[in-house]
């Protein structure tokens, strides 16, 4: 897993969207952060700088210093606001999707709340420690793209 810049984040490579929305979790995160075949996942918007969205188990959101949201809007966590949906709280939108097959996938209309389209190619990183990130946009992503080494996953 390259780190593009010397004190930078590591990266894991691109992951194209599909046309249905579907989001390829690269192997070595997958590992990593631990996403279990069939669990339910939160997705949130990335930072402003970036872009994109964060992947996270809800194990992990619940034991970070943001779970407050989740108290906040126990019908996200507790699944009754249905699969993809979002919810706005504060500057962020909120999902739930299930990881299947090493991916997750995400409405078309939904992913565009994320600044997300069809086709876009997401650079995924080692987020913080609540999730594994896929940005969209700055320098990072300025930067990657001049590493044609950095594999991508469909």
């Amino acid at each position: 897993m390259p780190q593009l810049v010397k004190g930078g984040k590591n990266t894991f490579g691109w992951s194209i969207v599909s046309e249905q929305g579907d989001i390829a979790i690269p192997p070595d995160a997958y590992a990593e952060y631990g996403f279990v075949e069939g669990e339910t996942a939160l997705v949130m918007s990335g930072s402003r700088k970036s872009g994109g969205l964060v992947l996270s188990r809800l194990e992990t959101f619940m034991q970070s210093s943001i779970a407050g949201v989740l108290a906040e809007h126990g019908d996200l966590a507790d699944h009754r606001i249905p699969e993809g949906e979002t919810v706005k709280i504060g500057p962020r939108f909120y999902c739930r999707v299930q990881i299947k097959d090493m991916r997750f996938s995400v409405p078309l209309n939904t992913l565009e709340k994320y600044g997300i389209a069809k086709g876009s190619a997401l650079l995924t990183v080692r987020g913080s420690n609540v999730g594994l990130t896929f940005i969209v946009k700055g320098p990072i992503i300025e930067e990657a793209r001049k590493h044609p080494e950095l594999e991508t996953f469909f």
